[in-house]
């Protein structure tokens, strides 16, 4: 079974098949096909795979003029259809894993597309879970449903795990250029996924299981959780000392070993620095282990939006101006610059709470065109000299290239900053967080 699906690997005939046309999903469907292969995306979203057949990208780091081109040469297709499965030879797993409420792991995505691949598994595929989780999960809840067919992982079909690393609206680094961890349920297994996604990734660095590829992803992302936490709490005692955090952040950068700088902001957003420490504290809570460092820093970064909120409620009130009434005016409503990712965004939930206190909210942001916030549906407004003028306050939540920050340093009556992105405009009206 390996040596036949090794060499329609090696010679590009294997068909593959991509589960989840988000994010992750849709720009590695598009590098798979652009290294020759035939691709098919699969995803219960009917407006998704229609926008794939049309060949008009949802996804701003795939380029509709290119998936335009991969399309008409039938390269790529897509469906909602999950039977197709059965004609594939390699199924790479790209869906979300939220948190629940009580921010327990949510893998009723995962275990969807597991149960759909079991429906039509058949001998010498290979199967590869991209989707961040927990150490564990491949071994413990995908493979137990793969083998109820009566086929064995290694020997009739292949398993393993490679973690998603993509960082949208990231200009350097893409599917392509960012080394693939890939860690099998058998050596035969971490061979053919690696051959695999050797055709497409510049660099594939294989670890000994799934266990271990699934720890790396957690360790990033808590890395950063984690110093984020850090660097947000120094704001908050540089604002209680008079200190200008940003200043100090620039200072201590200039140390060449040592130090790596971190930013603070409103908050964490995004599908995995908010998400993934619960799913490690989680597996830690249920192996008798207290992940108090991984805690702590999510309970610091949760409190930035209220500390944002009260910050703005201040800088008003400095001003003889009460919140309850004020137009404000949000530069951002994505969780980071250049892209159209609203998940998580902390500028959802800043914009939430200052409507809750009576504000009157506007926003601008030239990749996300509308917003639903507290039951009604809000749209980007143009920056004009007059918006400006007719806002009381204006909050950056997201640094985006696009925004015309000199006008707005110009024409703001108040700005208050709170991701540095006009920290080279001098403007007496600006105040940083």
């Amino acid at each position: 079974m390996g040596q036949a699906l090794e060499r329609k690997i090696r010679d590009h005939s294997a068909k593959a098949g991509v589960i989840g046309l988000g994010y992750v999903g849709l720009p590695l469907v598009l590098e798979i096909a652009k290294a020759g292969f035939q691709v098919t995306g699969i995803d219960i979203d009917r407006a998704k795979v229609d926008s794939v057949n049309a060949g008009v990208s949802h996804i701003p780091d795939v380029p509709s003029k290119t998936l335009l081109s991969l399309v008409k040469r039938r390269k790529i297709k897509a469906t909602q259809s999950l039977a197709v499965i059965e004609n594939l030879d390699t199924i790479s797993i790209c869906v979300p894993t939220p948190l629940r409420k009580t921010k327990d792991p949510d893998l009723s995505y995962i275990i969807a597309a597991v149960a759909a691949v079991h429906n039509h598994l058949r001998p010498g595929q290979l199967i590869v879970l991209e989707s961040t989780t927990y150490p564990g999960t491949t071994r413990e809840v995908v493979l137990p449903i793969l083998e109820k067919s009566g086929l064995r992982a290694g020997k009739d079909f292949f398993l393993a795990f490679s973690p998603e690393r993509i960082d949208p609206g990231n200009r350097h680094y893409n599917t392509r250029n960012i080394p693939k961890v890939i860690g099998g349920m058998t050596p035969q297994c971490t061979d053919l996924a690696t051959l695999l996604y050797s055709q497409f990734v510049d660099k594939i660095v294989p670890v000994s299981s799934p266990e271990h590829a699934e720890m790396v992803k957690l360790l990033e992302n808590t890395f950063r959780s984690v110093n984020i936490a850090l660097v947000n709490e120094m704001a908050l005692m540089c604002h209680k000392f008079g200190i200008n955090v940003w200043e100090v952040i620039e200072a201590a950068k200039t140390k060449p070993f040592g130090f790596m700088p971190f930013y603070p902001g409103p908050g964490l957003g995004g599908h995995c620095i908010p998400v993934d420490p619960y799913y490690l504290a989680w597996k830690a809570k249920m192996n008798g282990l207290e992940p108090q460092l991984i805690e702590l820093a999510g309970l610091i970064n949760s409190r930035m939006p209220g500390f944002t909120i009260s910050r703005i409620a201040d800088a008003l009130n400095e001003r003889q101006k009460s919140l309850n009434g004020s137009h404000i005016l949000a530069l951002g409503v994505t969780y980071k610059r250049d892209a159209n990712d609203i998940r998580e965004s902390p500028a959802l939930e800043v914009l939430r709470g200052l409507s809750e206190k009576g504000a009157r909210i506007y926003y601008a942001d030239p990749y996300v065109p509308s917003i639903e916030l507290s039951g009604k549906i809000i749209e980007s407004v143009q920056l004009t000299p007059d918006t400006l003028k007719f806002m009381d306050c204006v909050v950056v939540l997201t640094e985006h290239s696009a925004f015309e920050y000199e006008m707005v340093a110009t024409y703001s009556p108040l700005i208050l900053d709170c991701r540095n992105a006009l920290r080279d405009f001098s403007s007496p009206n600006l105040i940083c967080l």
